[in-house]
Protein backbone atom coordinates (compact mmCIF):
# COMPACT_ATOMS: atom_id res chain seq x y z
CA UNK A 1 0.00 0.00 0.00
CA UNK A 2 0.81 3.62 -0.79
CA UNK A 3 0.98 6.04 2.15
CA UNK A 4 -2.45 7.33 0.70
CA UNK A 5 -4.34 4.58 1.12
CA UNK A 6 -4.15 5.12 4.89
CA UNK A 7 -7.06 6.80 6.08
CA UNK A 8 -4.58 8.26 8.81
CA UNK A 9 -0.73 8.00 9.61
CA UNK A 10 0.04 7.92 13.28
CA UNK A 11 3.77 8.36 14.86
CA UNK A 12 3.98 7.19 18.03
CA UNK A 13 6.87 8.05 20.83
CA UNK A 14 6.67 5.47 23.53
CA UNK A 15 7.07 6.61 27.01
CA UNK A 16 7.10 5.39 30.71
CA UNK A 17 4.40 8.08 31.53
CA UNK A 18 3.09 8.98 28.50
CA UNK A 19 2.56 8.59 24.68
CA UNK A 20 3.84 11.29 22.15
CA UNK A 21 1.80 11.12 19.23
CA UNK A 22 1.41 13.02 15.88
CA UNK A 23 -1.48 12.04 14.33
CA UNK A 24 -2.17 13.41 10.53
CA UNK A 25 -5.77 11.93 9.35
CA UNK A 26 -6.43 11.84 5.02
CA UNK A 27 -6.09 15.26 4.04
CA UNK A 28 -5.58 17.17 7.37
CA UNK A 29 -2.78 18.46 9.21
CA UNK A 30 -1.16 17.15 11.85
CA UNK A 31 -2.39 16.85 15.37
CA UNK A 32 -0.32 16.37 18.49
CA UNK A 33 -0.33 15.45 22.27
CA UNK A 34 0.00 12.92 24.46
CA UNK A 35 -1.74 10.04 25.74
CA UNK A 36 -1.35 8.82 29.88
CA UNK A 37 0.58 5.59 29.46
CA UNK A 38 -2.68 3.79 30.95
CA UNK A 39 -3.79 0.56 29.08
CA UNK A 40 -7.25 1.02 28.79
CA UNK A 41 -6.68 5.16 28.10
CA UNK A 42 -4.66 3.79 25.04
CA UNK A 43 -6.78 1.43 24.18
CA UNK A 44 -9.94 3.78 24.20
CA UNK A 45 -8.21 6.54 22.52
CA UNK A 46 -6.96 3.66 19.70
CA UNK A 47 -10.69 2.78 19.53
CA UNK A 48 -11.81 6.11 18.84
CA UNK A 49 -9.59 6.80 16.36
CA UNK A 50 -10.53 3.63 14.78
CA UNK A 51 -14.09 4.86 14.92
CA UNK A 52 -12.80 8.60 13.35
CA UNK A 53 -11.00 5.99 10.64
CA UNK A 54 -14.71 3.81 9.75
CA UNK A 55 -12.14 1.08 9.94
CA UNK A 56 -10.63 2.06 7.66
CA UNK A 57 -6.57 1.16 7.36
CA UNK A 58 -4.11 3.51 10.03
CA UNK A 59 -0.34 3.21 8.90
CA UNK A 60 1.83 3.64 13.05
CA UNK A 61 4.72 4.23 12.97
CA UNK A 62 7.11 3.50 16.28
CA UNK A 63 10.19 2.93 17.26
CA UNK A 64 11.73 -0.73 16.95
CA UNK A 65 12.27 -2.50 20.51
CA UNK A 66 10.76 -4.72 23.06
CA UNK A 67 8.28 -2.38 24.31
CA UNK A 68 4.72 -2.96 25.38
CA UNK A 69 3.27 -0.78 23.33
CA UNK A 70 3.87 -2.64 20.10
CA UNK A 71 1.56 -5.95 21.61
CA UNK A 72 -1.23 -3.11 22.57
CA UNK A 73 -0.84 -2.23 18.59
CA UNK A 74 -1.72 -5.55 17.51
CA UNK A 75 -5.17 -5.71 19.68
CA UNK A 76 -6.57 -3.59 16.50
CA UNK A 77 -7.03 -5.29 13.37
CA UNK A 78 -6.71 -1.74 11.56
CA UNK A 79 -3.30 -0.60 12.58
CA UNK A 80 -0.40 -1.39 10.36
CA UNK A 81 2.19 -1.03 12.31
CA UNK A 82 5.51 0.40 10.79
CA UNK A 83 8.75 -0.42 13.17
CA UNK A 84 12.04 2.15 12.53
CA UNK A 85 15.42 1.17 13.59
CA UNK A 86 16.69 3.30 16.50
CA UNK A 87 19.81 3.83 14.74
CA UNK A 88 17.77 5.61 11.72
CA UNK A 89 15.59 7.50 13.72
CA UNK A 90 18.57 9.51 15.86
CA UNK A 91 20.20 9.47 12.59
CA UNK A 92 17.75 10.95 10.69
CA UNK A 93 16.77 13.49 13.35
CA UNK A 94 20.74 14.48 14.04
CA UNK A 95 20.23 15.25 9.91
CA UNK A 96 17.29 17.32 10.68
CA UNK A 97 18.16 18.95 14.17
CA UNK A 98 21.84 19.23 13.85
CA UNK A 99 21.49 20.87 17.58
CA UNK A 100 20.82 17.36 18.87
CA UNK A 101 17.59 18.63 20.57
CA UNK A 102 15.19 15.82 21.83
CA UNK A 103 11.69 15.74 22.85
CA UNK A 104 9.02 13.53 22.81
CA UNK A 105 6.40 15.10 20.25
CA UNK A 106 9.34 16.85 18.24
CA UNK A 107 10.62 12.92 17.60
CA UNK A 108 6.92 11.49 16.44
CA UNK A 109 7.00 14.20 14.07
CA UNK A 110 10.25 13.36 12.32
CA UNK A 111 8.95 9.66 13.01
CA UNK A 112 5.95 10.50 10.79
CA UNK A 113 7.94 12.51 7.96
CA UNK A 114 10.59 9.49 7.99
CA UNK A 115 7.36 7.33 6.70
CA UNK A 116 5.68 9.68 4.71
CA UNK A 117 8.72 10.45 2.52
CA UNK A 118 10.55 7.40 2.75
CA UNK A 119 7.65 4.45 3.00
CA UNK A 120 9.28 2.62 0.45
CA UNK A 121 12.21 1.66 2.74
CA UNK A 122 10.06 0.81 5.81
CA UNK A 123 8.43 -2.72 6.00
CA UNK A 124 5.26 -3.65 8.42
CA UNK A 125 5.62 -5.44 10.69
CA UNK A 126 3.94 -8.80 10.76
CA UNK A 127 3.12 -10.84 13.89
CA UNK A 128 4.23 -14.67 13.87
CA UNK A 129 2.44 -17.64 14.75
CA UNK A 130 1.26 -18.10 18.16
CA UNK A 131 3.50 -21.22 18.69
CA UNK A 132 6.39 -19.45 17.22
CA UNK A 133 5.62 -16.18 19.53
CA UNK A 134 5.17 -18.44 22.77
CA UNK A 135 8.57 -20.10 22.26
CA UNK A 136 10.28 -16.66 21.19
CA UNK A 137 9.25 -15.26 24.03
CA UNK A 138 10.37 -18.07 26.67
CA UNK A 139 13.94 -18.37 24.83
CA UNK A 140 14.08 -14.92 25.68
CA UNK A 141 12.95 -15.08 28.87
CA UNK A 142 15.44 -18.08 29.74
CA UNK A 143 18.11 -16.18 28.50
CA UNK A 144 17.55 -13.53 30.38
CA UNK A 145 17.45 -15.76 33.78
CA UNK A 146 20.83 -16.96 32.59
CA UNK A 147 22.25 -13.78 32.37
CA UNK A 148 21.13 -13.24 35.87
CA UNK A 149 22.90 -16.06 37.14
CA UNK A 150 26.05 -15.46 35.80
CA UNK A 151 25.74 -12.09 37.09
CA UNK A 152 24.72 -13.40 40.96
CA UNK A 153 27.21 -16.46 40.44
CA UNK A 154 30.05 -14.05 39.82
CA UNK A 155 29.16 -11.77 42.69
CA UNK A 156 29.03 -15.07 44.85
CA UNK A 157 32.28 -15.81 43.49
CA UNK A 158 33.63 -12.46 44.43
CA UNK A 159 31.89 -12.39 48.26
CA UNK A 160 33.66 -15.79 48.66
CA UNK A 161 37.44 -14.49 47.55
CA UNK A 162 36.73 -12.47 50.24
CA UNK A 163 37.04 -14.07 53.20
CA UNK A 164 36.48 -17.61 52.20
CA UNK A 165 38.52 -18.44 48.71
CA UNK A 166 38.47 -22.20 49.99
CA UNK A 167 35.05 -22.48 49.39
CA UNK A 168 36.01 -23.02 45.43
CA UNK A 169 38.18 -25.90 46.14
CA UNK A 170 35.05 -27.36 47.74
CA UNK A 171 32.71 -27.87 44.66
CA UNK A 172 32.55 -27.60 40.84
CA UNK A 173 32.50 -23.98 38.63
CA UNK A 174 28.68 -24.21 38.54
CA UNK A 175 28.21 -22.44 41.71
CA UNK A 176 24.60 -21.85 41.03
CA UNK A 177 23.87 -25.72 41.76
CA UNK A 178 22.38 -27.12 44.82
CA UNK A 179 25.92 -28.91 46.04
CA UNK A 180 27.67 -25.34 46.11
CA UNK A 181 24.14 -23.44 47.45
CA UNK A 182 23.56 -26.12 50.21
CA UNK A 183 27.45 -26.31 51.56
CA UNK A 184 26.91 -22.45 51.66
CA UNK A 185 24.04 -22.79 53.36
CA UNK A 186 25.10 -25.03 55.97
CA UNK A 187 28.49 -23.92 55.98
CA UNK A 188 28.88 -20.29 55.35
CA UNK A 189 32.66 -19.53 56.41
CA UNK A 190 35.97 -21.84 56.77
CA UNK A 191 35.53 -22.21 60.63
CA UNK A 192 31.59 -23.84 60.09
CA UNK A 193 33.36 -26.17 57.84
CA UNK A 194 36.57 -26.88 59.56
CA UNK A 195 33.68 -27.35 62.59
CA UNK A 196 32.22 -30.00 60.78
CA UNK A 197 33.22 -34.02 61.22
CA UNK A 198 34.99 -35.43 57.77
CA UNK A 199 31.89 -38.30 57.95
CA UNK A 200 28.87 -35.39 57.83
CA UNK A 201 30.96 -33.77 54.93
CA UNK A 202 31.45 -37.62 53.19
CA UNK A 203 27.67 -38.13 53.86
CA UNK A 204 26.81 -34.54 52.41
CA UNK A 205 28.92 -35.03 49.35
CA UNK A 206 27.12 -38.50 48.69
CA UNK A 207 23.89 -37.42 49.08
CA UNK A 208 24.41 -34.86 46.02
CA UNK A 209 25.78 -37.53 44.20
CA UNK A 210 29.54 -36.50 44.52
CA UNK A 211 30.53 -40.01 45.01
CA UNK A 212 34.10 -40.53 44.08
CA UNK A 213 36.17 -41.14 46.85
CA UNK A 214 39.64 -40.21 46.03
CA UNK A 215 37.72 -36.29 45.20
CA UNK A 216 35.97 -36.05 48.36
CA UNK A 217 39.20 -36.72 49.98
CA UNK A 218 40.88 -34.36 47.91
CA UNK A 219 38.42 -31.81 49.20
CA UNK A 220 38.82 -33.14 52.93
CA UNK A 221 42.28 -32.47 52.85
CA UNK A 222 41.73 -28.90 51.01
CA UNK A 223 39.01 -28.26 54.20
CA UNK A 224 41.26 -29.36 56.94
CA UNK A 225 44.80 -28.26 56.11
CA UNK A 226 44.04 -24.82 54.94
CA UNK A 227 44.91 -21.51 56.68
CA UNK A 228 42.09 -18.50 57.06
CA UNK A 229 42.62 -15.82 54.72
CA UNK A 230 41.95 -13.42 57.37
CA UNK A 231 40.35 -13.62 60.90
CA UNK A 232 39.17 -10.19 60.87
CA UNK A 233 35.46 -10.72 62.55
CA UNK A 234 34.20 -7.80 60.43
CA UNK A 235 35.01 -9.04 56.79
CA UNK A 236 33.81 -12.45 58.07
CA UNK A 237 30.41 -11.70 59.50
CA UNK A 238 29.70 -9.16 56.24
CA UNK A 239 31.08 -11.68 53.79
CA UNK A 240 28.86 -14.27 55.23
CA UNK A 241 25.38 -11.53 55.11
CA UNK A 242 26.97 -11.61 51.73
CA UNK A 243 26.66 -14.79 50.54
CA UNK A 244 23.79 -15.58 52.21
CA UNK A 245 21.78 -13.06 50.09
CA UNK A 246 23.13 -14.28 46.91
CA UNK A 247 22.59 -17.97 48.19
CA UNK A 248 19.05 -16.70 48.99
CA UNK A 249 18.61 -15.11 45.27
CA UNK A 250 20.19 -18.03 43.25
CA UNK A 251 18.06 -20.90 44.64
CA UNK A 252 14.59 -19.86 43.40
CA UNK A 253 16.46 -18.47 39.96
CA UNK A 254 17.74 -22.08 39.25
CA UNK A 255 13.90 -23.01 39.61
CA UNK A 256 12.51 -20.36 37.40
CA UNK A 257 15.52 -21.88 34.77
CA UNK A 258 14.46 -25.25 34.97
CA UNK A 259 10.92 -24.63 34.78
CA UNK A 260 11.32 -21.95 31.58
CA UNK A 261 13.20 -25.18 30.42
CA UNK A 262 10.54 -27.63 31.03
CA UNK A 263 8.07 -25.11 29.17
CA UNK A 264 10.26 -24.70 25.82
CA UNK A 265 10.76 -28.18 25.56
CA UNK A 266 6.71 -28.87 25.70
CA UNK A 267 6.59 -25.61 23.18
CA UNK A 268 9.00 -26.86 21.23
CA UNK A 269 7.74 -30.58 20.83
CA UNK A 270 4.37 -29.08 19.85
CA UNK A 271 5.53 -26.33 17.06
CA UNK A 272 5.14 -27.94 13.27
CA UNK A 273 8.42 -26.77 12.23
CA UNK A 274 10.46 -28.59 14.74
CA UNK A 275 11.76 -31.58 12.96
CA UNK A 276 13.20 -29.38 11.08
CA UNK A 277 15.25 -28.01 13.92
CA UNK A 278 15.65 -30.84 16.40
CA UNK A 279 18.19 -33.26 14.99
CA UNK A 280 20.54 -30.24 13.48
CA UNK A 281 24.10 -31.42 14.54
CA UNK A 282 24.89 -30.23 18.11
CA UNK A 283 22.17 -27.75 18.05
CA UNK A 284 20.49 -29.66 21.32
CA UNK A 285 17.15 -28.85 23.84
CA UNK A 286 18.67 -24.84 24.39
CA UNK A 287 19.65 -24.10 20.93
CA UNK A 288 17.35 -25.70 18.28
CA UNK A 289 14.55 -23.98 20.04
CA UNK A 290 17.22 -20.80 19.76
CA UNK A 291 17.24 -21.64 15.98
CA UNK A 292 13.72 -22.20 15.22
CA UNK A 293 12.80 -18.75 16.73
CA UNK A 294 14.99 -17.25 14.88
CA UNK A 295 13.78 -18.11 11.54
CA UNK A 296 10.22 -18.08 12.57
CA UNK A 297 7.35 -19.62 10.85
CA UNK A 298 6.69 -16.63 8.03
CA UNK A 299 8.86 -17.99 5.22
CA UNK A 300 8.21 -14.60 3.06
CA UNK A 301 9.99 -12.30 6.24
CA UNK A 302 13.21 -13.46 4.73
CA UNK A 303 12.80 -13.84 0.90
CA UNK A 304 16.97 -14.61 0.63
CA UNK A 305 19.34 -16.36 2.69
CA UNK A 306 21.27 -12.98 2.26
CA UNK A 307 18.45 -10.91 3.82
CA UNK A 308 19.23 -13.38 7.18
CA UNK A 309 22.59 -12.74 6.92
CA UNK A 310 22.28 -9.21 6.91
CA UNK A 311 19.75 -8.71 9.58
CA UNK A 312 21.25 -11.43 12.06
CA UNK A 313 24.66 -9.42 11.70
CA UNK A 314 26.55 -12.18 10.48
CA UNK A 315 27.30 -10.71 7.20
CA UNK A 316 30.39 -8.24 6.79
CA UNK A 317 29.56 -4.63 5.59
CA UNK A 318 31.62 -3.22 2.94
CA UNK A 319 32.33 0.56 3.24
CA UNK A 320 34.44 1.98 0.27
CA UNK A 321 35.25 6.32 0.16
CA UNK A 322 37.38 7.14 -3.16
CA UNK A 323 40.08 4.40 -3.03
CA UNK A 324 39.72 2.98 0.53
CA UNK A 325 37.53 0.21 1.20
CA UNK A 326 37.39 -1.30 4.49
CA UNK A 327 35.07 -4.52 5.89
CA UNK A 328 34.04 -4.33 9.39
CA UNK A 329 31.43 -6.19 10.98
CA UNK A 330 27.77 -5.22 11.34
CA UNK A 331 26.92 -3.17 14.73
CA UNK A 332 23.16 -2.57 14.54
CA UNK A 333 21.53 -5.89 14.77
CA UNK A 334 19.59 -7.96 16.94
CA UNK A 335 22.23 -9.40 19.77
CA UNK A 336 20.74 -12.29 20.81
CA UNK A 337 19.68 -13.41 17.18
CA UNK A 338 23.64 -13.00 16.15
CA UNK A 339 24.83 -15.21 19.35
CA UNK A 340 22.19 -17.85 18.86
CA UNK A 341 23.96 -18.49 15.43
CA UNK A 342 27.17 -18.06 16.46
CA UNK A 343 26.98 -19.77 19.20
CA UNK A 344 25.38 -22.89 17.30
CA UNK A 345 28.17 -22.51 14.44
CA UNK A 346 30.69 -23.04 17.05
CA UNK A 347 29.41 -26.21 19.17
CA UNK A 348 29.11 -27.50 15.17
CA UNK A 349 33.19 -27.27 15.09
CA UNK A 350 33.96 -30.83 17.52
CA UNK A 351 30.65 -32.09 15.27
CA UNK A 352 30.40 -31.91 11.39
CA UNK A 353 33.61 -32.68 9.78
CA UNK A 354 33.67 -29.92 6.99
CA UNK A 355 32.60 -27.29 10.06
CA UNK A 356 35.98 -28.81 11.98
CA UNK A 357 38.13 -28.40 8.26
CA UNK A 358 36.44 -24.66 7.67
CA UNK A 359 37.61 -23.64 10.91
CA UNK A 360 41.22 -24.84 10.76
CA UNK A 361 41.57 -23.48 7.03
CA UNK A 362 40.94 -20.40 8.30
CA UNK A 363 42.85 -20.38 11.17
CA UNK A 364 45.67 -21.01 9.31
CA UNK A 365 44.88 -18.37 7.49
CA UNK A 366 45.46 -16.00 10.52
CA UNK A 367 41.50 -14.99 10.93
CA UNK A 368 40.58 -14.66 14.54
CA UNK A 369 38.13 -17.03 16.24
CA UNK A 370 35.03 -14.92 16.45
CA UNK A 371 35.35 -13.84 12.85
CA UNK A 372 35.70 -17.43 12.25
CA UNK A 373 32.76 -18.55 13.77
CA UNK A 374 30.68 -15.43 12.09
CA UNK A 375 32.14 -16.92 8.69
CA UNK A 376 31.16 -20.06 9.95
CA UNK A 377 27.70 -18.98 11.16
CA UNK A 378 27.37 -17.19 7.58
CA UNK A 379 27.79 -20.27 6.32
CA UNK A 380 24.85 -22.60 8.09
CA UNK A 381 22.38 -19.85 7.93
CA UNK A 382 22.35 -20.03 3.98
CA UNK A 383 22.50 -24.12 4.90
CA UNK A 384 19.31 -24.12 6.92
CA UNK A 385 17.63 -20.76 4.83
CA UNK A 386 17.07 -23.64 2.01
CA UNK A 387 16.32 -26.10 4.43
CA UNK A 388 13.63 -23.85 5.28
CA UNK A 389 12.41 -22.69 2.70
CA UNK A 390 11.42 -26.44 1.08
CA UNK A 391 10.90 -27.25 4.38
CA UNK A 392 13.18 -30.72 4.54
CA UNK A 393 15.66 -31.18 7.18
CA UNK A 394 19.54 -30.68 6.93
CA UNK A 395 21.36 -34.01 5.61
CA UNK A 396 24.37 -33.64 5.91
CA UNK A 397 25.56 -36.81 3.49
CA UNK A 398 23.79 -34.62 1.06
CA UNK A 399 25.44 -31.15 1.43
CA UNK A 400 28.77 -33.43 1.72
CA UNK A 401 27.53 -34.64 -2.11
CA UNK A 402 26.99 -30.67 -2.88
CA UNK A 403 30.39 -29.78 -1.86
CA UNK A 404 32.15 -32.09 -4.05
CA UNK A 405 30.28 -31.17 -6.73
CA UNK A 406 31.72 -28.01 -6.45
CA UNK A 407 35.23 -29.28 -5.43
CA UNK A 408 34.92 -26.79 -2.15
CA UNK A 409 37.85 -26.19 -0.05
CA UNK A 410 35.46 -27.56 3.08
CA UNK A 411 36.38 -31.03 1.99
CA UNK A 412 38.92 -32.38 3.98
CA UNK A 413 40.71 -35.90 3.45
CA UNK A 414 38.23 -37.80 5.95
CA UNK A 415 35.29 -36.25 3.56
CA UNK A 416 36.71 -37.54 0.47
CA UNK A 417 37.04 -40.83 2.45
CA UNK A 418 33.20 -41.17 2.19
Amino acid sequence: MNTADYAAKLALDWGEDNHAFVLQMQGGSREKGTIPAYAEVFHRWLDELGKRCAGRPIAVVVEAGRNAVVHALFEHPSLTVFPVHPAASKRFRKALIPSGAKDDIPDADLLLTLFEHHHDLLRPLIVDTQATRRLELLVIARRDAVDLRTLLSNQLNSALKTYFPQALDLFGDEIYTPLPLDFLTRWPSLATAQAARPATLRQFYHAHNSRRPALIEERLAVLHTTRPLTTDDAVIEVGILHTRMLVAQLRPLQKAIESFEERIAEAFAAHPDRALFCNLPAAGPALAPRLLVAFGSNRARYPSASSLQKYAGVAPVREKSGRQMWTHWRWNCPKFLRQSFVEWAGCTIPKVAWAKTYYRRQEARGVGHQAILRGLAFKWIRILWRCWQDRVPYDENRYIEALTRHHSPDLGPCLFSR
